[in-house]
């Protein structure tokens, strides 16, 4: 993966960027020199499908944390190793905190996005803990979120269009565009659908795998990225 920054410089980044708005420590700064690594090979993997230009330097997968919705991915990654894989709660919640401040989206620690997502200036997005799949995309204003405490399942290959609402207990099958504004709460939706509309009287139309690769932010395969991830 071609790296605008190395990893000492991009960790010199990142703690310089906690310092000035929440002050951190030596240890703290230790703690995300050993995370750095563990978030890159994330955002390598993610960014391998992603089928965005800019993501991508004469065919080989590209990182850059002056592109902000690659930034944005990274110190959500980098935000769940903390929390998750070494418990460090208050350091996730710093790194969370400077990833909702620089990029207005709130993309918490502890919800599980999934493997391979991606999104497109997501200013405004509320994202939940709900259940993701793989191929997850949303933009800007999108919201997902619980009704009574319960949150929505996603199948995979899923795109939020700008200002997409989805609560509740709603499961979004395989396949599926949520176009812009749309409201969707306590229902579900099949696979190979576009959606438009606000529950319950949604609009919706089946469509074929063709039409949703056609528009989708991602590679469908492996064999169609221009170059595997090292």
């Amino acid at each position: 993966m071609f790296l605008l920054l190395s990893n000492e410089k991009l960790t010199g980044l990142v703690a310089r960027q906690l310092n000035s708005f929440f002050g951190i420590d030596d240890k703290e700064t230790k703690e995300i020199t050993d995370c750095i690594s563990g978030a890159l090979k994330k955002v390598e993997y993610c960014f391998s499908f992603v089928k965005n230009k800019y993501y991508w330097k004469e065919n080989t997968i590209s990182f850059s944390p002056f592109q902000t919705d690659q930034y944005a991915i990274f110190l959500y990654y980098l935000s769940n190793i903390l929390s998750v894989e070494r418990n460090n709660k208050l350091l996730a919640d710093k790194v969370y905190y400077l990833n909702k401040a620089l990029h207005s989206a709130d993309l918490y620690h502890e919800v599980s996005l999934p493997a391979i997502f991606t999104m497109g200036h997501p200013l405004g997005s509320v994202i939940g803990r709900a259940r993701f799949s793989n191929f997850f995309y949303f933009s800007q204003n999108c919201t997902v979120g619980n009704n009574h405490g319960i949150y929505p399942t996603f199948d995979e290959h899923v795109m939020l269009l700008a200002g997409a609402t989805i609560i509740g207990k709603s499961h979004i099958g395989k396949n599926c565009l949520i176009s812009a504004n749309t409201y969707i709460k306590d229902q579900d939706v099949p696979a190979n659908s576009l959606v438009f509309g606000s529950s319950p009287n949604l609009n919706i139309k089946n469509k074929d795998d063709e039409y949703f690769w056609e528009n989708s932010k991602f590679f469908p395969t492996a064999s169609s990225r221009p170059l595997k991830a090292s």
